[in-house]
């Protein structure tokens, strides 16, 4: 395999194909010869995928891993929501040349509400990087994972690359829509321990209620203020953009993950919030959603008549 693949015209410069492999072995030559492929001509590369594939990578290469950033995606891309800002980081960090990009964010055994989430991701990749020099090649585990996430693989990257063959995906989606198609309802929890209506005026309220709730959960001390911080955050957005009020709840999953899900009357316009820094010039909702996707270990965002659902979750160390 080589860098070079046969994409469709509208998408410019910027290649963004999947790797269907059936096997280590084929995974392991196929992405260590993009890697060496971006080497050769001087091109910086990421390589995000998970642990052990990152290892056996790091070891097919040889010497020429020294030349290669390396980040074990399930840490990366614990929260799949703050994957896209780090690729734009890396390619940021080196103006006038085409960045490479390995970054495998759905894996087998990765939980369905994650893999909702990196789905979005991976059609956002589509819009964030159009019309830059860069290519982001994603592996697929074609035997491992479910065909349904197979399916969403053929519609959210222009070209596919299976049996060491290029072909344009002919089920290539627009990726707002989609998006759209991802804006399923949430399940409710079994109990909401807390629920709080919250209108302007009253972020404090929403701050000592969260930060009182989570110091009866299994979270560690640090990542109780993480979590207040994202649920004020996300409360403040509600305030500013969401039609000055809201409502919260919280409660605990089944493996001690703390969840706080804010529901207002407001509509999410750029797909993009919250998956790049925003300038310290930009506005707080912004910086603020960014800022969640930081803390948090999973984000879902779903909108529909009644307006926008935002749902945070925290792990403990263990779950």
């Amino acid at each position: 395999m080589t860098g070079a693949f046969a994409l469709p015209p509208e998408t410019g410069e910027f290649q963004h194909p999947a790797l269907f492999y059936r096997a280590l072995d084929a995974y392991v030559r196929e992405t260590a010869g993009f890697v060496r492929d971006a080497l050769k001509v001087e091109e910086p590369v990421l390589v995000a995928v998970p642990q052990p594939r990152l290892d056996a990578l790091r070891q097919a290469l040889g010497t020429d891993a020294a030349a290669v950033s390396f980040a074990d995606m399930t840490e990366l891309g614990r929260n799949p929501g703050r994957v896209l800002s780090a690729l734009g980081s890396f390619a940021d960090r080196h103006p006038g040349r085409p960045a490479r990009i390995v970054g495998e964010s759905i894996w087998p055994g990765r939980p369905p509400a994650e893999t909702v989430e990196a789905v979005r991701h991976e059609a956002l990749v589509n819009t964030a990087f159009r019309g830059r020099r860069a290519t982001v090649l994603c592996p697929y585990d074609i035997e491992a994972l479910p065909p349904a996430v197979i399916a969403d693989a053929r519609r959210t990257h222009p070209a596919l690359i299976e049996d060491g063959r290029a072909r344009t995906s002919s089920a290539y989606t627009d990726p707002a829509a989609v998006c759209a198609g991802l804006d399923l309802p949430l399940p409710e929890p079994a109990a909401a321990e807390v629920r709080l209506a919250y209108a302007g005026g009253q972020l404090r309220q929403v701050r000592e209620r969260a930060d009182a709730w989570v110091r009866g959960t299994a979270l560690a001390p640090h990542r109780r203020g993480d979590f207040v911080i994202a649920v004020n955050e996300a409360a403040a957005n509600s305030l500013a953009h969401g039609g000055g009020s809201g409502t919260l709840r919280l409660w605990r999953t089944g493996s001690g993950t703390a969840v706080a899900e804010i529901r207002d009357g407001g509509r999410l316009t750029d797909l993009l919030a919250g998956r790049h820094c925003p300038p310290l010039a930009s506005s707080r909702g912004g910086r603020g959603l960014w800022m969640i996707h930081q803390l948090c270990d999973l984000v879902e965002l779903r909108t529909d008549t009644a307006g926008l659902t935002l749902r945070l979750h925290m792990r403990t160390q263990d779950a």
